[in-house]
């Protein structure tokens, strides 16, 4: 078997995100499907995508660690963001064709399962306006999700520009009246998580922990900015609360740190920006060696949705899957077969491959130019803070 071709197209659903798609062909007709992250660098990604397929096309889908060595050590200087965010969408579609050209779904040849169903946590909004969080955590639980996850809240609207306060102990004050609240009402059955977005420095992030104590959150995701994992050690030691990290970090190297001195107790693998699944798998089973858990980032689309679910149906080690919504209940026109979900719970299908696929045609509909921004975050002074 080899590879024939390589296309690529961003799309924009029900979403409201977009999302980079890669459909690699093989000279038997079986396909596979792929997703990259950071799309709001997907003008590049796109371009990496194009530049790595000189490399893959010609060569054997089966011999994904060959491929990976090749794609992320040929330009002499190793991968960065963008092109292991491509690297990850060409080894996802890689895997995938693997599973459907020998009859297995994907966790089966990473020698899975290893459980029944997946556990997962949803999105709750809206974190700036208290009350309509506490409803929207209300209908959550109704649903049947037995975690919740919502955001370290901004502090003013965003103006014309794009432009948002996020003032930190004002959004601390505001976040700890919030878990407050969110404890209260659904009870301590209920899995609670914060993710900070890593939207605060040190000393705010020492007083976050500190305050959030009582309310027994789950973890406390990406508190600090994600250039240096050695600062995880000053944290660490003043953390009550687990500490979940990693959505940003690529490739293994990014982890040994926070794994080997045991800063974290959470892995935020992002398998669409990581390196796909062939390097996720490495950190996923280094992270076992420490009984550090992993955490998938998970906020793309349905693909990066099954591959995230194919980890965790293979792995020992595992808190929780991110899943931004119920799967199949968007963008079923462009995604005819996605994860099934019961309750809180993603059910792995007996299906080859990844579980998931595409309808180019109606896929065209959607195309869009990756060129999305995050607003634009500052404090009351005016000086510039992360996103």
């Amino acid at each position: 078997m080899k590879i024939t071709k390589v296309n690529t197209i961003c799309i924009k659903g029900q979403t409201g995100r977009p999302q980079i798609i890669v459909k690699v062909d093989t000279d038997v007709g079986i396909y596979g499907l792929g997703e990259a992250g950071v799309p709001n660098w997907g003008k590049s990604v796109i371009e990496a995508i194009k530049h790595l397929s000189e490399l893959v096309i010609g060569e054997d889908p089966f011999e994904t660690e060959k491929l990976w060595q090749s794609m992320f050590r040929r330009g002499f200087f190793p991968a960065d963001r963008v092109y292991s965010s491509a690297i990850s969408a060409l080894d996802i579609a890689f895997w995938d064709i693997k599973g459907k050209a020998t009859g297995l779904p994907v966790y089966k040849l990473l020698g899975g399962p290893l459980r029944d169903k997946i556990v997962c946590y949803t999105h709750c909004e809206d974190a700036k306006n208290t009350d309509k969080l506490i409803q929207s955590c209300i209908k959550k639980v109704e649903q049947g999700w037995k975690f919740l996850r919502w955001s370290q809240p901004v502090t003013g609207d965003e103006n014309p520009e794009g432009i948002q306060v996020l003032e930190p102990l004002e959004s601390i004050d505001l976040v700890e009246s919030q878990a407050n609240q969110v404890r209260k009402t659904v009870g301590k059955e209920i899995q609670i998580c914060l993710d900070v977005h890593t939207r605060l420095d040190m000393a705010h992030s020492i007083t976050l922990f500190k305050i959030l104590e009582p309310y027994r959150l789950f973890f406390i995701e990406d508190p600090l900015r994600s250039e240096s994992s050695a600062s995880y050690r000053t944290l660490a030691k003043h953390a009550t609360t687990p500490i979940a990290a990693g959505e940003q970090w690529v490739g293994k190297w990014a982890f040994r740190e926070v794994i080997e001195e045991e800063l974290i107790q959470y892995a935020r693998i992002d398998l669409c920006i990581v390196g796909g699944l062939t390097e996720a798998l490495k950190i996923a089973h280094w992270c076992e060696t420490h009984y550090i858990d992993i955490v998938p980032h998970n906020p793309w689309g349905p693909i990066s949705s099954a591959v995230c679910a194919a980890l965790c149906m293979a792995c020992t080690n595992v808190g929780v899957l991110e899943m931004p919504e119920i799967p199949g209940n968007l963008d079923k026109d462009i995604f005819p077969v996605q994860l099934q979900w019961e309750r809180g719970y993603v059910i792995p299908q007996d299906i080859p491959g990844l579980g998931v696929d595409i309808d180019m045609d109606i896929a065209e509909k959607y195309r869009t130019v990756p060129n999305s921004w995050h607003p634009h975050l500052v404090r009351n002074d005016g000086s510039l803070t992360n996103w």
